[in-house]
């Protein structure tokens, strides 16, 4: 039985003009949606029983992730409230899966809706606000994962809307680093990501045991990656940061096709070797006209008690790098072994440490990217007709 019909008709009762209108309680913003409870259909009955105002939710699941915030904002405006919650029908889920990708939706392909499809997201669209960013490594081992949760999360900090996508098919990382503890939703084909210290994240790692390799010719994980992008209630975030596999193989490749508009930033670290293998990784992503926005030197000195600083690996590969591709050295963070620990824990070090100094390393690092602006400006008025 639904908990909306535990309680009779005849205790019920319209709401009193003391207590909040439903306009009111229906115009709350879902954090991880973004949308109004009224436009998600996730406010059911509202009346007063017994005296008592009583608030109803209705949820795709009972164990909403964001269940206690919902219930914060209703308690704001009615202090004495009791709210009940139900999951919703097969019909209520079908409604809340057209409304989003009816969101998500820009303008759609040619042909596409002869074929029936839906069309392409609107972050996709050449003239979207969304930056795509792809963080890059010519091999593992740099830190590439850490650079990006941390990024996000400092992006989101600075007031913008982020996502992140694990692209790193067969090493994926970022659930734990991000310390994401539920699980993705999913509403037939489409995926509402999680949402973690003010960041939605997508990853391979929620849908595989960490113990399962991957194995997977290119035609699969082709398939697999352009879900991941399309398939999942991105919305239309500020920014959307692809962490992807080291190296210059097949997941490169299908981002190109898939994600047009991504912006590649190459992590290395200070010694020679790590340097040198980087630039393939960039060399590559111009091969497929990618644009190629920037060096991040991860590792670049330890700071000891005494306050000196100590170039574990070496100096300069960076800037040598970036003097190379003929792009900015856009920022160095440090080796802390809290960034670490951070990382293994789920505890990003720009959340539990912000004033720490790799911490600042990544809010300045957030700032110089962002004052970037987009790799290329579309101007509608020059539309070729």
């Amino acid at each position: 039985m639904r908990a909306g019909n535990l309680i009779g008709p005849s205790q019920r009762k319209s709401v009193t003009p003391s207590s909040p209108s439903r306009s009111e309680l229906s115009a709350i913003v879902e954090p991880q949606l973004v949308r109004t409870l009224d436009e998600l259909g996730f406010l059911g009955v509202v009346d007063e029983v017994n005296g008592v105002l009583r608030v109803e939710l209705v949820l795709p699941v009972t164990g909403w992730p964001n269940l206690p915030l919902l219930e914060a904002a209703i308690k704001e405006l009615a202090p004495d409230a009791t709210v009940v919650v139900r999951s919703m029908d097969e019909e209520e889920l079908l409604g809340l899966r057209n409304f989003l990708r009816g969101e998500m939706a820009g303008d759609p392909g040619p042909g596409q809706h002869d074929h029936g499809n839906d069309p392409k997201p609107k972050f996709l669209d050449r003239l979207s606000k969304t930056r795509v960013l792809g963080i890059s490594s010519g091999k593992g081992g740099v830190g590439k994962s850490s650079v990006t949760v941390n990024l996000a999360i400092a992006l989101a900090q600075s007031g913008f809307d982020v996502g992140v996508l694990d692209a790193d098919v067969y090493g994926f990382s970022l659930p734990k680093m991000l310390g994401a503890v539920n699980d993705p939703i999913v509403l037939g084909d489409t995926v509402i990501p999680t949402l973690a210290h003010g960041v939605r994240c997508v990853s391979m790692g929620y849908f595989v045991p960490d113990e399962q390799p991957v194995i997977w010719r290119g035609p699969m994980l082709h398939k697999a990656i352009e879900q991941l992008v399309t398939e999942a209630w991105w919305d239309e975030p500020d920014f959307l940061l692809i962490d992807m596999p080291p190296g210059t193989g097949d997941v490169a490749l299908t981002l190109s096709e898939v994600l047009p508009k991504i912006e590649m930033y190459v992590v290395t670290t200070p010694q020679a070797a790590a340097q040198r293998v980087a630039q393939r990784s960039a060399y590559a992503a111009r091969k497929l006209k990618l644009s190629v926005r920037g060096v991040i030197e991860n590792m670049s000195w330890f700071t000891g008690d005494d306050g000196k600083r100590y170039e574990i690996f070496g100096a300069g590969g960076g800037a040598k790098l970036a003097q190379e591709l003929g792009i900015s050295l856009l920022g160095q963070i440090p080796l802390e072994a809290k960034l670490r620990e951070g990382g293994d824990v789920g505890e990003p070090i720009v959340v539990t440490n912000p004033t720490s100094e790799v911490a600042l390393a990544f809010t300045a690092l957030a700032k110089t990217v962002a004052a970037q602006g987009p790799a290329r400006v579309y101007r509608q008025e020059l539309k070729l007709m």
